[in-house]
C-alpha cells in the first residue's frame, strides 16, 4: 500500500520536494536553511500562509530543543505536515438507504471517472450501487459513465442528451428507491465556477434531489483536478456555497507536481480530503491517508 503512495506521488515528490534530500544533510542549520526551506514549500504550492505557519514551528522547536543539524528537521518537519491535514472522516453513507451523493466539479477534472472509480469501490464493499449520468450537455460524459457501468458491471440511469439534468437525478433516486439499492452516485455536469446561471443550475440538481428523498443529497463531493494547484482553490469555494460540498477529492495526484495543494485546501476550506486519485486504475482511487500522503510526497518509509 505504501508503494502505491510512493508511486503515485512520484512527480510531487520529484519537482516539488527533491531539494529536501540535500537540505537534509549533516549540515548546520542557517538562514540559508530557512530560506531554501521556505521556497521549496511555496513552489509544491502549500501556500504562503502555511508555509510560513511551518517555519514559525520549526523554528520555535530549533529553539526550544537545541537542534543544529539539518538532518533534524526531517522528523520535524514530517510532524508539522501530518498535523495540518485532518483525517479523513468516516463517509457516514450507510446511515442512509438509498444514500445519495452528488459529485460536482468542472469539466477535465476527472469527475466522471472518479464516480465509476468509487461505484467499483462501494460495490466490492458489497454495496448495491446506482449511477446517474446527469451531465447532460455533454455527450461524451453520458456515454463515458455508461461504458464505465458495462465495464464494472454497475446499472447506469441516463437522460436524453441535452436534457433536464434535475429530471435523471430525480429518477436515479426513484430507480434506487424501488429497486433497494443502497448507494446512488450523481454526475452532474461540469461547470465552471464563473458560471453564474450554471452554478444555479447545480442549485436545482440539489433541491430536486432533495425533493425526491427528503434529506437527500447525503453527501456533496468536489472533484478538484491536483494538477491545476492553488487554482483549484478558487473552484473550491465557489462550490462549497453553491452545492454545500462537505468532501473532497483529489483527482490526478499521480499527473502532478502540485500536490501541496492539499495543505492549502485544508487551511483555507475546512473541508477533508476524502480519497486522492494515485493513479489510472480503478483500484488506484484509494481512501485518504494523510501519514501516507506526507511519507509520499517527502519520500519516507515508516
Amino acid at each position: 500500500m505504501f508503494n502505491k503512495w510512493i508511486e503515485g506521488l512520484n512527480r510531487t515528490r520529484k519537482v516539488a520536494f527533491g531539494r529536501l534530500a540535500t537540505l537534509f544533510g549533516a549540515t548546520e542549520i542557517s538562514a540559508e536553511t530557512w530560506d531554501e526551506l521556505e521556497a521549496i514549500l511555496i513552489q509544491a504550492d502549500l501556500g504562503v500562509e502555511t508555509t510560513e505557519s511551518i517555519l514559525t514551528a520549526l523554528q520555535d522547536q530549533v529553539n526550544r530543543d537545541g537542534l543544529t543539524k539539518t538532518s533534524d528537521l526531517q522528523e520535524s518537519l514530517r510532524a508539522e505536515l501530518i498535523q495540518r491535514l485532518d483525517p479523513a472522516p468516516p463517509l457516514g453513507l450507510e446511515a442512509h438507504k438509498p444514500a445519495i451523493v452528488l459529485v460536482v466539479g468542472v469539466n477535465g477534472s476527472g469527475k466522471t471517472t472518479t464516480i465509476a472509480k468509487l461505484g467499483r469501490q462501494f460495490a466490492l464493499q458489497g454495496n448495491k450501487v446506482l449511477l446517474a449520468a446527469a451531465d447532460t450537455y455533454r455527450a461524451a460524459a453520458v456515454d463515458q459513465l455508461q461504458v464505465w457501468g458495462e465495464r464494472l458491471n454497475l446499472p447506469v440511469i441516463a437522460g436524453q442528451p441535452e436534457g433536464d439534468p434535475g429530471a435523471v437525478a430525480y429518477d436515479a433516486v426513484q430507480a434506487a428507491l424501488s429497486r433497494k439499492l443502497d448507494i446512488v452516485l450523481i454526475d452532474t455536469a461540469g461547470r465552471l465556477h464563473t458560471r453564474f446561471n450554471l452554478m444555479e443550475e447545480l442549485k436545482k440538481v440539489y433541491r430536486v434531489v432533495g425533493k425526491a428523498l427528503p434529506g437527500a443529497p447525503h453527501a456533496t463531493w468536489l472533484v478538484l483536478d491536483a494538477t491545476t494547484g492553488q487554482n483549484a482553490l478558487q473552484q473550491a469555494r465557489a462550490f462549497k456555497e453553491t452545492a454545500q460540498v462537505n468532501g473532497i477529492i483529489l483527482a490526478k495526484l499521480d499527473s502532478s507536481a502540485k500536490g501541496g495543494m492539499a495543505f492549502a485546501i485544508q487551511k483555507e476550506l475546512g473541508l477533508p480530503i476524502l480519497f486522492a486519485g494515485l493513479g489510472e486504475r480503478p483500484e488506484d482511487l484509494q481512501p485518504f491517508d494523510r501519514a501516507a500522503f506526507v511519507d509520499g510526497v517527502l519520500g519516507l518509509k515508516k
